[in-house]
């Protein structure tokens, strides 16, 4: 199930050190919802076609320096207008205080005023970033999210198969662990997703017939990561003798999440092999790949240039 979320603009205060210059009496329920900021330029020159009244709005010295050259009644006209359309909030940057008309209009229509010690373009990246992680459509998988060889690798398979011990396995070859059982993941971008534990059982491993294990005080501290993107799913299945695998790896596997297709392998295990192992090349033959080179496609077109130069002569 696909989560929205939103950020308390008493966050975003917090988070950046802002000054709150008047505080609307709904300052403390106000809620971002998007990640995208607005610089209003076109606002103050009377053109409102587009507007997103649901985006911070941020002015600096550009703007501050355009009305500076209208008369008082000019600015309380511009103002009026400007905040009537009850957007969250307007945040002046470089420690510019605001003038008479624009405090007077921001109590008119109950708007939050805030002021920031940054620079204009720098805040607007910062909380941009910001939001956009925190708002990022997410949703929570079962499973195991290592990072192997700089790779993030989400194990998926039935519950019992073995994913927990193979994260433990991989732990002591000195990989690290992001989540186990339950993995958040976030879509950042495009095609991006970020994985991280919920923070209830992080860096907890549970082993079934010893119990949960503290990943991070029994392997230390750089047996553990926060998040990681997830760049491969790893689908672990019991060893079927009727099904078909894919021996060369010439069939791409994906999986879907969250509208990003993710390259996927599915290993069947029996006892005695070493998946611990098979995950690392996995990874490795991953990381290959996005460079460029696939290995199967190499052997393949190695073993047909063989035929045909051989053709005849046999």
């Amino acid at each position: 199930m696909i989560e929205t979320y939103s950020v308390p603009l008493t966050t975003i205060v917090k988070e950046f050190s802002l000054q709150v210059e008047y505080a609307a009496t709904d300052y403390e329920s106000i809620r971002l919802t998007v990640a995208d900021i607005a610089r209003p330029g076109l606002q103050l020159a009377g053109y409102f076609d587009h507007f997103e009244p649901m985006r911070l709005q941020v002015i600096g010295n550009a703007e501050m320096s355009y009305l500076s050259k209208l008369s008082s009644r000019e600015r309380c006209t511009v103002f009026d207008r400007l905040f009537s359309y009850k957007f969250p909030a307007l945040l002046i940057s470089r420690n510019i205080h605001p003038d008479q008309e624009c405090m007077q209009m921001a109590k008119k229509h109950n708007v939050t005023l805030l002021r920031s010690l940054d620079a204009t373009g720098v805040l607007i990246s910062m909380i941009n970033n910001y939001l956009t992680a925190a708002l990022a459509p997410r949703i929570t998988r079962h499973g195991v999210l290592m990072e192997i060889y700089g790779e993030g690798v989400l194990l998926t398979g039935e519950s019992g198969i073995g994913k927990s011990e193979n994260a433990v396995e991989l732990l002591k070859r000195g990989h690290r662990l992001i989540a186990d059982d339950a993995v958040e993941i976030r879509k950042i971008s495009g095609n991006s997703l970020v994985g991280t534990a919920p923070e209830l059982i992080r860096n907890y491993v549970e082993l079934r017939g010893i119990g949960i294990v503290n990943v991070a005080k029994l392997f230390g501290m750089g047996a553990v990561k926060q998040e990681n993107e997830i760049n491969l799913v790893v689908n672990i299945v019991h060893w079927d003798h009727h099904e078909v695998y894919d021996r060369l790896g010439l069939e791409d596997q994906y999986m879907d999440i969250l509208g990003v297709k993710v390259p996927m392998n599915t290993i069947p295990v029996t006892p005695g092999r070493n998946l611990a192992v098979i995950l690392e090349v996995a990874a490795m033959n991953n990381r290959q790949r996005k460079m460029g080179y696939n290995p199967a496609l190499e052997f393949t077109e190695q073993i047909n240039r063989h035929f045909e130069e051989n053709m005849g002569k046999i």
